[in-house]
């Protein structure tokens, strides 16, 4: 069966992935910043510019497995074309290695996927010098082509060996000259036609400024967070409850649970937990896709901090309500049931939900606002929370208040298997769309759920943040290529100190479309390390 090509911003030291390509060099050299995939043992010399690690190549070898026993394996490939061979060697290196991963046998790939992953980043970008940098043997603004060959060798090595393989980005730049190469090349979405025409239409919304996502507990499940059941699970072994009650936990509605082990835990004790559980850790791929869309509001009933890690880790700052302060222009998340970060904030038993119905009106308020003016996309959530019912259910009184003229739907949900009753019983607020049928796997739901997400993150990056790039220079055509030189004179006419409102609009729209946003210039960067500017990406805020 054939694998899929992502293509996602995020931090390969953070994604959650079976397998991860590290770039190093003949002398085994390691940026700094691939350190937390390598074992502390096997690194014998620490420098500035790289670490060396302690293991050795046999002849003509140009991939190394690191030895572990985590849940990602570590594999070292030689990248550095010092000799002038160009594209083609790199290429192959990559293929090598890909081939090489293969022949590890995993048994269950991480966290129940259905897929095995292996994730890796632009090889040969850095010191590899396929980017052009200065003295790398190659043309200034040669990395647009590296992602035109990389990609198709990419989908080669899925469809030939069976497991997924995530392109990982950290630039605004490179991601939107990534999914350009893609928009060109027709095949790669193995989705039937009626998920494809739901991927350009929440593409468009997402272009326009008229999608929110509500992210439910589902996608936490794929990094490995305990769903409801779950964690009722877990705190019931840590309460110390005989094996009668513990029985008895499964007949009680889950809230009910929950306020008998917190009685039975104390607060002090729960808090702590949920702290523990839901901190910070590796996140999903769903979780870097969802990050990666051009959206600034997002919803959630998760207590975990991986969506807003996500979205650090490409230069994203969102700002977690309530308990940061929005800013104009800036992106922002919303803990509608709390925040592991604030342990007290956390609703979880029948108590905390019935004092959230009374106190936390201003809070449901902002869903009832995206529903009223944006178009949500509901992912991750079984739509069988009794706050986001009953959020629905005002939503549609209000509209129905209006004459029937306004009834409409507010919102998408991507449901990952068929459920007639439950699309008839929400179908006048949101269309349901399943990713397979009701006796499908529920992992390969989740997989096909992603591979759509991929997809509505193809359509809707804008096109245009790699035109001052020079890094992609080879990328533009012939009208591009004299607007970037026009634009280029404004570049040169801004002061570096600019601190009006007009030049700071003036160098926000020059960084949107990558201006300063790869070190294309001079060969002091860490191996293969793709860029990370800032992240301003704009969006037109229009009615939904």
């Amino acid at each position: 069966m054939s694998g899929h090509v992502f293509v996602v911003g995020a931090d390969l030291t953070r994604l959650s992935c079976d397998d991860v390509l590290v770039p190093t060099d003949r002398s085994l050299r390691v940026a700094r910043g691939w350190r937390p995939l390598l074992p502390p043992e096997l690194v014998v010399d620490e420098q500035a510019e790289g670490d060396c690690i302690d293991l050795s190549w046999a002849d003509g070898e140009r991939v190394l497995e690191v030895p572990g026993s985590g849940l990602r394996r570590a594999w070292l490939v030689d990248t550095v074309d010092d000799r002038g061979r160009g594209l083609p060697w790199l290429l192959e290196g990559v293929r090598e290695a890909l081939a090489a991963v293969a022949c590890r046998e995993v048994v269950e790939p991480v966290h129940g996927r259905a897929r095995r992953l292996v994730g890796l980043p632009a090889l040969g970008t850095g010191w590899g010098g396929a980017a052009g940098q200065r003295g790398a043997g190659g043309a200034a603004g040669q990395r647009g082509a590296l992602l035109r060959e990389l990609l198709p060798v990419l989908r080669e090595a899925a469809d030939e060996h069976g497991f997924d393989v995530a392109l990982v980005l950290r630039g605004p730049s490179d991601l939107a000259a990534a999914q350009r190469v893609r928009r060109g090349q027709e095949s790669g979405w193995d989705l039937p036609g009626h998920l494809r025409e739901l991927a350009e239409q929440l593409g468009e919304r997402a272009r326009r400024g008229q999608l929110a996502l509500f992210i439910g507990a589902g996608v936490s499940a794929a990094a490995g967070l305990p769903t409801w059941e779950q964690l009722v699970d877990e705190l019931a072994g840590r309460s110390g409850l005989d094996d009668a009650l513990r029985a008895g936990l499964s007949r009680l509605p889950p809230q009910d649970s929950a306020a008998l082990l917190a009685r039975e835990l104390g607060s002090e004790k729960l808090e702590a937990f949920v702290a523990e559980r839901f901190g910070p850790g590796p996140y999903a791929l769903a979780h870097a896709l969802i990050a990666d869309l051009p959206v600034q509001e997002f919803v959630t009933t998760n207590y975990d901090p991986l969506v807003e890690l996500a979205a650090t880790d490409i230069g994203r700052q969102v700002k977690v309500l309530p308990c940061d302060e929005a800013e104009p222009g800036a992106p922002w998340l919303l803990k509608l049931h709390g925040d592991a970060a604030h342990p007290e904030s956390v609703v979880l038993t029948r108590e905390e939900y019935l004092q959230f119905g009374n106190t936390g009106a201003a809070l449901a308020g902002v869903l009832h606002s995206l529903l009223l003016t944006r178009h949500v996309l509901f992912v991750g959530t079984s739509m069988l929370d009794d706050d986001l019912i009953r959020i629905a259910h005002q939503v549609r009184t209000a509209l129905q208040t209006q004459g029937s003229g306004t009834a409409r739907r507010t919102g998408t949900v991507l449901a990952l298997r068929e459920d007639p009753a439950r699309a008839r019983l929400w179908e006048q607020d949101v269309e349901t769309v399943a990713m397979g049928a009701g006796d499908d796997s529920p992992a390969e739901a989740a997989r096909r759920l992603e591979v759509l997400l991929d997809l509505i993150g193809c359509l809707s990056t804008p096109p245009t943040g790699y035109l001052l790039d020079p890094a992609y220079r080879g990328m533009l055509n012939e009208e591009e290529q004299a607007l970037a030189q026009a634009l280029g004179g404004v570049v040169d006419a801004l002061p570096e100190d600019a601190a009006s409102t007009a030049a700071l609009e003036v160098a926000g729209l020059l960084r949107r479309l990558g201006h300063g946003g790869s070190a294309g210039e001079g060969d002091d960067r860490p191996v293969d390390a793709a860029t990370r500017s800032r992240d301003d990406r704009p969006q037109e805020q229009r009615p939904g």
